[in-house]
């Protein structure tokens, strides 16, 4: 049978946790002073007109960058041109992409036979009417026949729209107001959302500007603890019940959190158990799994799922809601309102543009089988990378689910409240190490998701994969 699923197998969750736990035992191992001098003077030799604009950036733009995945050590790079495995920057350097704007561009970056269907729809239609579209209906089709569990599907205009709408809609569902989330993950950042952010047990730690009435119902428990689980349901159905569970279904931040291959099947049979609602947050994990996702690759039906940029191939002002037509239907829809249905709007939301990309993008995930090809290009990359680590005799730690690829060298994504001190005494001096790492990375030509995670994609052959292999042991042959 050919292969559904971007993930081969699924990786010995518990024995990557020992590497894992071993790893922040341990002393830091950064790249040795005078290697990481040398990689830092590429920036100020290679990339002039990147710094030069960047510094001009800082005066109207707060901090000089506004994306929340640009890398910013010692300075963010412009981009000029993306295409396909590559993007080059506005000094004219080429690297291998392994962003992919954050996951969503399975197929590789500016696909042409996608940008070519945007390009006509452009020249007769424009990007948004403010009114319906036929590919609107199209892509919902799509999506219900690619995921059953989306017997509705309302298109959004980000993730964090997205999460903000199925949270209004299971309270209305359910009359009940706590929503659970796993700590660490990030499900966008609405004002409820900002807590137990990227570092579990840290509740209202990134919570500056939002009075704290607006995360009062909203809970964390430790990843992969479903006895802490149990216990918060426990407790809220004593104060009027739980409305929903949301979990990303790798686990918190695309799996930089694993969660054991039962994880899900077992969240789902404590919110059946406590009257509570399913959210998957597949905002990485649609479509780059499998066009099933995550739940479809799990065999798990969650109530509600979370899209972002992967239901518009990469294209803007995308994200979307689906999920059992009872809930859906909670939606109000058109000008105003009644005050009995959960109101969403959003003036760009399901805008032609958005909705013939995402209905293209799909059509060639599913003809080029893409999501399997770039989930074998996942498997060669992480291969290769435990290949150098164990020829340098290094600690750190590469795995994948997929297309999503795993290097842990600092270990700072797994610090947590468990050990307080520890978190307050390495928090920033591990923080730093990633991000040397991930300059180092770049200036070899790579660009990762904050040097420590790889998003592959169908560009990416088994040439490009062994090119990057070439340069990231540049990287770590360095390794003090």
């Amino acid at each position: 049978m050919d292969q559904e699923y971007a993930i081969s197998e699924w990786h010995d969750t518990p024995q990557v946790y020992q590497r894992l736990n071993e790893l922040i035992r341990q002393p830091m191992r950064p790249i040795r002073r005078e290697c990481m001098d040398n990689f830092l003077k590429y920036f100020e030799t290679k990339c002039a007109r990147s710094k030069s604009l960047t510094e001009q950036a800082q005066k109207y733009i707060p901090g000089g960058v506004q994306h929340n995945l640009a890398f910013n050590y010692p300075f963010p790079l412009a981009i000029e041109k993306a295409d396909g495995a590559y993007m080059w920057d506005v000094d004219g350097n080429r690297y291998i992409d392994f962003l992919q704007a954050g996951g969503p561009t399975v197929l590789g970056s500016n696909y042409a036979p996608v940008r070519e269907k945007v390009s006509e729809l452009m020249q007769s239609c424009g990007p948004v009417t403010g009114l319906f579209h036929e590919y609107e209906l199209k892509l919902a089709q799509l999506v219900n026949r690619l995921m059953p569990s989306i017997e509705m599907f309302r298109m959004l205009g980000s993730g964090t729209e997205s999460v903000m709408a199925a949270i209004r809609a299971a309270r209305v569902f359910t009359g009940k107001k706590k929503i659970i989330k796993v700590g660490g993950a990030y499900h966008g950042w609405s004002d409820q959302m900002v807590y137990g952010l990227h570092i579990p047990g840290t509740g209202r730690m990134e919570a500056k500007g939002i009075p704290g009435s607006c995360t009062s119902n909203t809970q964390e428990f430790y990843p992969n603890d479903l006895g802490h689980l149990r216990r918060l349901l426990t407790f809220n159905r004593l104060r009027g019940g739980t409305a929903a569970v949301i979990v990303e279904p790798v686990g918190p931040e695309s799996g930089t959190r694993p969660v054991a291959r039962d994880f899900n099947q077992k969240v789902r049979e404590l919110c059946d158990e406590f009257g509570a609602l399913l959210i998957f947050d597949e905002v990485v994990t649609g479509f780059r799994l499998g066009l099933g996702g995550a739940q479809g690759y799990f065999g798990i039906k969650p109530d509600l799922t979370i899209f972002g940029k992967c239901i518009s191939g990469g294209y803007p002002m995308a994200g979307g809601v689906g999920g059992r037509r009872d809930i859906l239907m909670g939606f109000a829809a058109g000008i105003g309102g009644t005050g009995e249905r959960a109101y969403v709007g959003g003036t760009l939301s399901a805008n032609p543009l958005s909705c013939i990309a995402g209905y293209y993008a799909l059509l060639e995930m599913e003809r080029t089988n893409a999501p399997v090809i770039a989930g074998h290009s996942g498997d060669r990359l992480t291969r290769g990378l435990n290949a150098i680590i164990e020829r340098h005799h290094l600690p750190f730690v590469a795995y994948n689910q997929g297309s999503i690829v795993h290097l842990e060298t600092s270990g700072v994504m797994l610090l947590d409240f468990h050990n307080p001190i520890k978190l307050m005494r390495e928090l920033k001096p591990r923080k730093h190490m990633m991000e040397e790492m991930g300059a180092a990375y770049m200036s070899q030509g790579l660009i990762t998701l904050a040097g420590s995670r790889m998003y592959t994609s169908m560009a990416d052959t088994d040439e490009v994969i062994d090119d990057a292999l070439a340069r990231f042991e540049v990287v770590l042959a360095s390794v003090n």
